[in-house]
């Protein structure tokens, strides 16, 4: 996480958002890279008036990779529902999810996993491997001549291959690629092109998975949403029904970090509600007042 740049975003004299009903993507300390006593968050949403978080710590399939048998499902869970338990009386509603790992060659180990697994609600998301292009030391030559469509291909195709999985409720932080193309690529220069996102969207209305608003970018090199106002626009118009938004958390002072903003994008792509699952059962969570469409 160390392209992640400080302080407030640009116009924000407190990013952490407030009074929201749903925080749907954060990270313990039970995934990797994150450092964050479950505790913690709920105590920042009693303060910050967050009705419901979602803890969705990493799992891996690649052995290679670091989430990979971090953290069992039973110290997962258990850890998730002690905690439910023990804040619910303070207001806020905790659930146990996970954010998968997707990668085509470990989809049938994933698919396993989610058979024998029960979770509240599931993002998978497609991340950048220790053997991957787009780290931070090979983007330069990854850029370097190429055009912008064979640069994205391979992520892209892997993110359009887990929407058409049907394996999740959300797809998590679906361009995250921004985060490490800037500057060689921009998010301006990606945006321009519509035609690169509407096979992932098109496969996300296919198979009924959400749409994750991924509000991490906002703090880091890319500086809008994952995946942008636009992307989001677009995913209505061609059909999309569930949406959803997340801090991507992975730090104490990162919870509902640009959450506000989030909302206000899926709001004014035309999304009323956010989708959701608690347990087996999928729900609509309201937008609050504030972001109803005059």
């Amino acid at each position: 996480m160390t392209d992640d740049l400080s302080a407030v975003a640009p116009g924000a004299a407190d990013p952490q958002a407030r009074d929201l009903p749903l925080d749907a993507h954060l990270h313990t300390d039970l995934s990797p890279d994150a450092d964050v006593p479950i505790d913690v968050y709920a105590a920042a949403a009693v303060e910050r008036g967050i009705a419901e978080i979602a803890i969705t710590d990493h799992v891996d399939f690649d052995p290679a990779r670091p989430a990979y048998a971090y953290a069992d499902f039973a110290t997962r869970e258990r850890t998730a529902r002690e905690a439910a338990e023990r804040w619910a009386e303070r207001g806020v509603a905790i659930r146990f999810g996970v954010e998968l790992t997707y990668e085509r060659s470990y989809e049938e180990a994933i698919r396993e996993h989610l058979r024998r697994h029960a979770y509240d609600y599931t993002i998978g998301s497609v991340h950048i491997g220790v053997d991957s292009p787009y780290r931070r030391e090979n983007v330069a030559a990854l850029t370097a001549g190429a055009s912008l469509d064979d640069v994205v291909a391979p992520y892209f195709a892997e993110v359009e291959a887990a929407a058409r999985s049907g394996l999740f409720d959300t797809l998590g932080h679906l361009d995250f690629i921004k985060r490490r193309l800037v500057p060689h690529i921009t998010p301006a220069q990606l945006g321009e092109r519509m035609d690169l996102y509407d096979p992932i969207l098109r496969a996300l209305v296919e198979t009924g998975t959400g749409l994750e608003v991924n509000t991490s970018g906002l703090r880091q090199a890319a500086r809008e949403t994952y995946p942008s106002a636009a992307v989001v626009a677009r995913f209505r118009e061609l059909g999309g029904e569930r949406v959803t938004a997340g801090s991507d958390g992975h730090r104490a002072d990162w919870f509902a970090w640009g959450l506000e903003d989030g909302y206000r994008v899926t709001a004014e792509a035309g999304f009323d509600s956010l989708a959701f699952r608690r347990g087996g059962d999928r729900v609509a969570v309201p937008m609050p007042p504030r972001f109803a469409r005059a």
